[in-house]
C-alpha cells in the first residue's frame, strides 16, 4: 500500500511513498498518517519558550494552534480564517488539525467508574 505525502513548506509538492510500519500504537512523530494520508507539522508548528507561554505556535508567529482550532470550532471556515487572517496559509491550518489529532491520540485514559460532581 502506498500513502501521500505532504512536505511541509512546500504544498504542492507530493511523493508516493511505501506505508511506513508501524509498532502497536506507536507512529514516526510529528508525522500523523491517517486514511493513509501523512502531514509533518513538525516545520510548521513551533513551541518556544519565550513566546506564548510555550503553547504550540504557527511557525514561529504568535498565532496558537489553540487559536485556530477555537476558530474553527466556533464555526468560523478556513476561507474566514485566511481572510482574517493573510499570513497564515491553508497547510497552516490542515497542520494545526493534524497536530490535534496527534496529540488526541497519544492522550492515555484510564478505564474505570469515576464519579461526576
Amino acid at each position: 500500500m502506498f500513502q501521500l505525502l505532504v512536505v511541509a513548506g512546500t504544498p504542492s509538492s507530493f511523493s508516493i511513498l511505501p506505508r511506513p510500519t508501524s509498532v502497536g500504537n506507536e507512529f514516526d512523530a510529528p508525522t500523523l498518517t491517517v486514511y493513509d494520508l501523512a502531514m509533518d507539522y513538525s516545520k510548521i508548528i513551533t513551541v518556544e519558550p519565550g513566546k506564548r507561554s510555550g503553547k504550540p505556535c504557527i511557525r514561529g508567529l504568535r498565532i496558537t494552534v489553540y487559536d485556530i482550532l477555537d476558530y474553527l470550532a466556533s464555526g468560523m471556515t478556513h476561507e474566514q480564517i485566511l481572510r482574517d487572517f493573510p499570513y497564515l496559509t491553508e497547510e497552516d491550518i490542515q497542520a494545526c488539525l493534524a497536530f490535534a489529532a496527534d496529540r488526541e491520540r497519544r492522550t492515555s485514559f484510564v478505564a474505570g467508574e469515576a464519579s461526576v460532581r
